[in-house]
């Protein structure tokens, strides 16, 4: 999985009135868990862009003074009005302990019953997948070429290579719907296919 860095500042004072001072300076409060004690800090909130404004997972290096520690976002917060970033939870990543995050789903391959006219409908645009850190991917891929017309692709069929998929088996990622179209044409040449029957009776 592909990494960002974020540069920031270890802080002390995580008291209310330190927290409101940092956010009016245009940093964001920010814990990493997951080690021997929580460890705070703070970072510009422009250094957040590329991992919260994406639709697309990242892993996140979180550069303190020279310290760097390998991280994945757990939580966030944002204002209510404003929409800005409030405050950040982070987990620390042990390369021998399996973790969950959610991944994006990415659509390859074929389907012959969208060629067809159906509608492919996207269910799930995130799976949660659970692995070692290093086998983390990027995304997850759900090949189409099966469905046909009214076909669902579920969880069950998905490739996974060194990682687990966190979801009931009878979750559904994706499915190809029938148009309105397709359906009317479908209707027409069953009306059509009855009136003929009827004219060689």
């Amino acid at each position: 999985m592909k990494s960002i860095t974020i540069k920031g500042s270890e802080r002390e004072n995580v008291g209310k009135k330190a927290t409101k001072a940092v956010r009016d300076a245009g940093m964001v409060p920010c814990v990493i868990y997951g080690g021997n004690q929580p460890v705070h800090f703070t970072a510009d909130e422009r250094a957040f862009k590329e991992l919260v404004y994406t639709p697309n997972a990242h892993t996140v290096v979180v550069e303190l003074e020279g310290k760097k520690m390998d991280v994945i976002l757990q939580d966030i917060q944002f204002h209510p009005v404003s929409d800005k970033i409030l405050h950040i939870d982070f987990f620390q990543l042990n390369d021998d302990k399996e973790i969950v995050m959610e991944v994006p789903v990415k659509v390859v391959g074929k389907s012959p019953g969208v060629m067809a006219g159906g509608v492919l409908r996207l269910n799930q645009r995130r799976l949660k997948v659970k692995a070692l850190p290093k086998n983390l991917p990027d995304f997850v891929e759900a090949d189409i070429t099966p469905l046909e017309m009214g076909n669902k692709l579920y969880v069950t069929k998905i490739k996974t290579d060194n990682f687990k998929l966190m979801h009931p088996d009878n979750t559904v990622v994706c499915q190809v719907r029938i148009s309105r179209a397709a359906m009317k044409a479908a209707q027409e040449a069953a009306k059509a296919a009855k009136a003929g029957d009827k004219k060689k009776k």
